[in-house]
């Protein structure tokens, strides 16, 4: 009977131990998707400016083009349109938004236990600043993930 219940105890252990490491993995998860995101809508930016620069363009439209989501070819699954700030602390968590207001890309992050905000924001905010020249998304604080900077 001990040994059957020092065995259970180890196994309890380790059932622990592993599910603390699956949440960290997951965490660890969710920042490289974000950095990819922030990538892939960098990216756009640039190439949209390019565009813009290269090609003489008929549209006012293309030129007043603020959203960087309607750069990319294909929305993320995450992104769940234009919104305020107050509006976008109510989406799902893990959600993409975009503020026309202060033209600025957001991020709510699906467990705020990895996520530490300067201000003590739910989310991440980044800012389009650069014009004239290709617009950049540049974080309105410096952020924190897991210790790690998210830029």
């Amino acid at each position: 009977m001990l040994e059957w219940s020092l065995l259970a105890a180890v196994l309890v252990v380790l059932v622990l131990l592993f599910a603390r490491h699956v949440r960290v993995i997951k965490g660890q998860g969710e920042l490289a998707a974000v950095r990819s995101t922030l990538g892939a809508l960098r990216t756009a930016l640039v190439i949209g400016h390019l565009k813009k620069n290269v090609v003489i363009e008929s549209s006012s439209v293309a030129s007043t083009q603020r959203n960087p989501f309607d750069l990319l070819q294909r929305h993320p699954a995450n992104y769940v349109g234009e919104m305020t700030p107050a509006q976008a602390v109510a989406a799902p968590a893990g959600s993409w938004v975009f503020d026309p207001v202060c033209a600025c890309v957001g991020y709510l992050p699906m467990d705020p236990q990895w996520f530490d905000s300067p201000s003590g924001g739910a989310m991440a905010w980044y800012q389009l600043q650069g014009a004239p020249g290709p617009l950049q998304l540049v974080a309105k604080e410096a952020y924190v993930w897991q210790g790690l900077v998210m830029n």
